[in-house]
């Protein structure tokens, strides 16, 4: 008669393990889950609860329901601020895309002298904080003490003032371009990168040259970090605060309090005291915001596949 033994190996898991495996998904994503509650759902969902309010001198706070946004959706102001910042990155974005695209195709051509000195001297304006850079731009802009008043009178030239109304909207413009160039530059540059030399390769054995390599190899190559860094430009756009805000002190017949979505927002909020249209604000512009880089990367994907 033969003993069946069965070895320790082969033993069914018992109800601990089976427990502490059912647990161990959950216990890996709760700290997560947590913080993005707390950081990012919470905000929000407070913000919606602000909206569905108004503030009255007499009788309090008060539940209005929709009617913050459909204020929001007759308010001259605010399709002002949306406009002004359409505007903004109807031609700005396109710009710093296409110098920081120059950039990287030069760069990764590899007939650059110097690449590791200029790839360092792009990046290093996105390491200046925007409120410096906002700063040191509206000095130089100055057309009575700063950079261009210095122009001036020195060479008699007539340049027009930055900070006028007609061109401060292009006076933002280029400090944005000059801080985030670098940075998009190293996203087309990082996937430059990992295109395959064997594409090269078989380019250069059709009789392939560089323009066709370009526009044949490395343009579709890097159409998914263009879509990205359009949308973070677009996001980047409609969250326009820093630059006006600083340079609204020395432009103030220039810069208004309603400039662009995000200045309104702060004044209904800190100078206005009008916390809950301003988070109406807050959620129509980032409902907008969605609708716009969602439209970008659909259609971008579509002309990948």
């Amino acid at each position: 008669m033969t003993t069946l033994s069965i070895s320790p190996r082969h033993r069914a898991p018992s109800r601990a393990y089976h427990r502490r495996r059912r647990w161990a998904g959950p216990a890996f994503i709760g700290p997560f889950m947590a913080v993005f509650a707390l950081v990012f759902l919470a905000p929000i969902g407070y913000s919606i609860y602000l909206s569905l309010y108004r503030d009255q001198l007499i009788g309090g706070t008060s539940f209005v329901g929709l009617d913050n946004y459909q204020r929001a959706l007759e308010d001259a102001a605010f399709w002002s601020s949306v406009s002004r910042v359409g505007l903004f990155l109807a031609i700005q974005v396109p710009i710093m895309l296409f110098i920081a695209l120059l950039v990287a195709l030069a760069l990764d051509s590899g007939r650059l002298y110097g690449k590791d000195f200029c790839r360092i001297a792009i990046f290093l304006p996105y390491a200046v904080p925007a409120v410096v850079a906002a700063l040191m731009w509206g000095f130089m802009y100055g057309p009575r003490f700063g950079l261009v008043g210095s122009i001036n009178d020195t060479l008699g030239t007539s340049l027009p003032n930055p900070l006028s109304p007609d061109w401060v909207l292009a006076a933002i413009g280029n400090i944005v371009t000059w801080e985030f160039v670098g940075y998009n530059m190293l996203i087309f540059y990082s996937a430059l990168r990992v295109i395959p030399h064997s594409l090269y390769e078989a380019a250069e054995l059709d009789g392939a040259g560089e323009w066709r390599v370009i526009t044949a190899i490395k343009l579709p190559a890097i159409r998914g970090a263009l879509v990205i860094a359009t949308m973070f430009s677009i996001i980047g756009s409609f969250q326009l605060f820093n630059e006006p805000s600083i340079l609204r002190s020395l432009a103030p017949n220039a810069i208004n309090s309603d400039f662009t979505p995000n200045l309104l927002t702060y004044s209904l909020s800190f100078a206005g005291q009008q916390h809950n249209y301003a988070a109406t604000v807050a959620i129509v512009m980032g409902v907008l915001t969605m609708i716009v880089a969602y439209v970008v990367q659909l259609r971008g994907m579509r002309k990948e596949r």
